[in-house]
């Protein structure tokens, strides 16, 4: 068995930097739950506020090293001119352009979506830290935020594996 240069980038964007945010999300998703009045005192989420901050920005440099990845490496290939590149073999069958036209959409332009609210969330729970605990509003934005990031990654992976499995760059 080998893996070509395609495969290990492919690989790269998503098993280790797509595992990697989704580690990232499940930790901090339940620190920014946890930090609510009946949970938690102020002075015990100091320390989920600082597990939390590298938990955050560790999901936002993840995630935009997968949309970049993605974008510069194996999308390249998957738009290769010719009859035997990924686009013409989806676009071929009747069966599976709509996964070029649902799902290559969704990964060119919505999966962006995803480090963009990442960093937000970032930015919220750098920036209000403890404050979070009381600041239940904000809590909930920046939750509603974190799964928003989280739902677009998720699905733009689903058709990156799916898309890979029909067509793949190699």
């Amino acid at each position: 068995m080998s893996i070509s240069l395609k495969d290990a980038w492919t690989i790269i964007h998503g098993m280790t930097f797509g595992g990697l945010f989704l580690l990232a999300f499940t930790g901090g998703l339940v620190d920014l739950y946890s930090l609510r009045p009946g949970l938690v005192t102020l002075a015990g989420a100091k320390e989920r506020i600082g597990r939390l901050n590298l938990v955050t920005k560790t999901m936002a440099v993840v995630a935009w090293l997968t949309v970049i990845t993605g974008t510069y490496i194996p999308y390249t290939w998957y738009r290769a001119k010719g009859a035997t590149s990924p686009r013409s073999i989806l676009l071929s069958s009747p069966t599976t352009a709509g996964w070029h036209e649902f799902g290559m959409e969704w990964k060119e332009h919505i999966a962006w979506i995803a480090p963009m609210l990442a960093t937000v969330v970032a930015y919220l729970v750098y920036y209000y830290g403890r404050r979070l605990v009381q600041e239940d509003k904000i809590r909930k934005i920046a939750l509603v935020m974190y799964n928003i990031a989280f739902l677009t990654a998720a699905v733009a992976g689903i058709f990156g594996a799916l898309i890979n499995k029909a067509a793949p760059t190699r």
